[in-house]
């Protein structure tokens, strides 16, 4: 699996409320959430993106509230992935369950700049930035993560598991 998009890159300590604003929780749609997504600290962040362009960010991404909006709104809006020095551990676990790929890596954190054209190889968990021609390595998912992330979240692989073993009794 791979993506390819410009980068959007951000600071420390993005937290929730500024991925999706509280103001907006009254829905769990994820149209609606995407129209949203980063809104108070990057108002172009809507007008620019285009399907497949990826977060970029430095230090603790996702820090805040533990609700899941705030990875459904970046996937819906049409980012294919979010890279970062870290991410809190609740948002990095809710990306999974909603099947938004997320990579750690402090090297591309750092170096990939607002604008650059990025493209990610997922299995062999390596960033190339082609503005700069320069590659990094994170840490690739192991499979179990990545068949999750595939079936577009934790709800639709285990769906997927269970129509497949409902297949085999018949």
């Amino acid at each position: 699996m791979k993506a390819k998009g410009k980068a959007f890159k951000y600071g420390d300590n993005i937290d929730t409320d500024v991925i999706i604003p509280a103001r907006y929780l009254n829905t769990s749609d994820p149209d609606e959430l995407a129209k949203y997504c980063m809104e108070d600290l990057d108002p172009s962040f809507q007008k620019e993106l285009k399907e497949g362009d990826i977060i970029v960010a430095q230090r603790n991404f996702g820090c805040g509230s533990s609700r899941e909006h705030a990875p459904l709104a970046i996937k819906s809006c049409g980012a294919s992935c979010v890279i970062a020095q870290s991410f809190a551990r609740l948002f990095y676990r809710n990306a999974i369950n909603i099947g938004l790929p997320i990579l750690e890596c402090e090297k591309a954190a750092l170096d990939i700049e607002n604008g650059n054209d990025v493209e990610i190889d997922f299995v062999e968990g390596s960033i190339h930035n082609l503005t700069k021609n320069h590659t990094y390595k994170a840490q690739p998912f192991p499979e179990f993560i990545w068949k999750i992330i595939e079936a577009g979240g934790l709800i639709n692989s285990i769906q997927k598991n269970l129509a497949k073993k409902n297949k085999r009794r018949k």
